[in-house]
This record gives structure tokens, C-alpha cells and sequence, in this order.
């Protein structure tokens, strides 16, 4: 499927998702970015400091479109469906920690 706008479901979507990420280069960029968002929303609420929420933020898609431009090659799913780019992200890296998909 090429294009991610007449995609009606997430379940549609997934798949598509993976097929933007088959380089283990970009897979890993992203598994660093979300690692690193997760630890800057518990560094937020430990340290009480709302400003670590931009650097969760710059880090999660930091990582992501660093990888789709320099490894990819391709646009971020997240320019075309933003909402269903974003829960494949948290789908991907809990099949990237499960083993599901190779890291």
C-alpha cells in the first residue's frame, strides 16, 4: 500500500508502518529515541520539570526522522497519518523488546 491516507484502520496501517522501517539502522534509531522519550517523561515527573516533556518530544522524533532521512531514505510515516505514526511507534518498539521484530 502506498498511500497512507486511504488507510481506515490502524490494523490497516501497521503493516504498512514496518514497510517504511526495513533498515535495522533506522529500527534501532527508533528504539533509542523511544528508550530515551520513556526516561525523560520519568526524569519530568521525578524532577518535577515540565521542560523535560520538549526534550522527550525532540528525542522521539529526533531519533525517528533521523533515521527515515540518513538510513531510509524515505518521508516519516508521521507526515502522513500523525495519530496512526504514533501508536506504531509504541506497537514497533514493543515487538522490537519482545523480539518480534529484529532489532
Amino acid at each position: 500500500m502506498n498511500d497512507a491516507r486511504s488507510i481506515r484502520s490502524f490494523a490497516e496501517f501497521y503493516p504498512f508502518y514496518l514497510s517504511e522501517h526495513n533498515d535495522r539502522r533506522n529500527r534501532r534509531m527508533h528504539f533509542a529515541g523511544s528508550t530515551l522519550v520513556l526516561v525523560c517523561l520519568a526524569l519530568a515527573v521525578w524532577w518535577q520539570v515540565p521542560w523535560m516533556l520538549l526534550v522527550a518530544l525532540l528525542c522521539g522524533y529526533g531519533f525517528a526522522w533521523f533515521g527515515h532521512f540518513v538510513f531510509e531514505k524515505n518521508r516519516p510515516a508521521s507526515f502522513k497519518r500523525p495519530l496512526y505514526s504514533f501508536l506504531g511507534d509504541w506497537v514497533m518498539y514493543k515487538d522490537l523488546w519482545t523480539g518480534r521484530i529484529p532489532l
